[in-house]
């Protein structure tokens, strides 16, 4: 089990697999982001993707599930997350592409009001299959302490 004491700044890891289905693609966007470009080949083409692309916001539920995936082969005592401070897209998503996750660690302290937990910083960088950078962000995660009576420097 990964504790607050066992995250180091600096630590990185990649994992993830995720093909991009067009089911999906069309499934997501009818539900949550209906904007033609999401929905229609001939629409899309008219658009600056040139085709039929996911949504943002399913790259990050994509994403989302690449990073519970591996929360399961690499156990934290996590507990939630407060949010992201920075979320970019920086390329379109397109059915037919593999997503994969870069992650690392970039900041983390102890919780002053509540010494049993722990904040951390990562930062996460989604690739596809041509190692282009489609998404970024920063996101804040919250994380158990192993021993909330130690100091809290430690």
């Amino acid at each position: 089990m990964l504790y607050f004491e066992d995250l180091e700044v600096g630590s990185k890891q990649s994992f993830g697999r995720y093909e991009v289905t067009r089911e999906e693609v069309l499934d997501f966007a009818s539900k949550y982001d209906p904007q033609p470009f999401h929905l229609d080949d001939e629409a899309a083409a008219k658009t600056h993707f040139g085709k039929l692309s996911a949504s943002g916001w399913h790259t990050c539920a994509m994403t989302m599930a690449m990073m519970v995936e591996n929360m399961k082969s690499v156990k934290q005592a996590g507990l939630g997350s407060p949010g992201i401070d920075n979320l970019m897209w920086k390329k379109p998503v397109f059915p037919g592409d593999v997503l994969r996750v870069e992650g690392e660690v970039i900041e983390k302290r102890r919780s002053k009001s509540r010494p049993e937990m722990g904040l951390f910083k990562s930062r996460a960088m989604v690739f596809n299959q041509n190692d282009e950078v489609v998404l970024e962000m920063t996101s804040n995660g919250l994380i158990q302490v192993r021993d909330p009576n130690s100091p809290p420097n430690s």
